[in-house]
């Protein structure tokens, strides 16, 4: 088996490799699915038209985020490209020393990834990010509309925070030969 003692992962066996391609493949498949859904809203519905889908509770409501999350940093699209490029980069830099061979890791950093590049697309391609995903409670409370890219970018982080809190961390010597390698 290549996992270490701990069932950690072994750098460059099969079988992280084969974590890392299943990984890999699940955040292709968001990301496709995040700009398929996408194409959809933006042909079947009008800017700011909602239907729904489960009456009082979730609807699908065509809205565009020039901004982030809430609309932080609205029209600053160049900034937010800037940011997803730079949490990419260190993802990819930094990839061994944030996964410390735990399989669920591979999965959340890619979930991330996946994220940000299906916004970054958005912001590439249409200058804006398409939002559909409604949740609300009738007329008295309404969460901000999202996306596919923003459920990866979340259950990503979840994940990832999660696996911090149920398992140890690697020594700090192991840590570093991880990295070099």
């Amino acid at each position: 088996m290549a996992s270490g003692s701990e069932g950690r992962l072994i750098p460059h066996s099969d079988a992280e490799k084969r974590i890392f391609i299943a990984a890999f493949l699940l955040a292709g498949l968001m990301v496709l699915a995040d700009q398929i859904s996408k194409i959809y809203i933006e042909h079947a519905f009008e800017l700011h038209e909602s239907r729904p889908v489960i009456s009082g509770w979730l609807a699908m409501t065509s809205v565009r985020n020039r901004g982030a999350a809430w609309s932080i940093l609205s029209g600053h699209g160049w900034l937010l490209l800037l940011i997803g490029a730079a949490v990419i980069a260190a993802a990819i830099r930094f990839f061994r020393y944030l996964t410390e061979g735990w399989r669920e890791r591979y999965f959340a950093v890619f979930l991330v990834l996946s994220g940000v590049i299906g916004n970054s697309i958005d912001r590439l391609w249409r200058g804006e990010v398409v939002d559909f995903i409604h949740v609300h409670y009738r007329d008295v409370w309404h969460y901000p509309v999202f996306n596919l890219a923003d459920i990866a970018i979340c259950t990503g982080v979840g994940l990832f925070i999660l696996s911090c809190l149920l398992r140890k961390s690697q020594p700090e010597a192991d840590s570093a030969s991880a990295n070099r390698e």
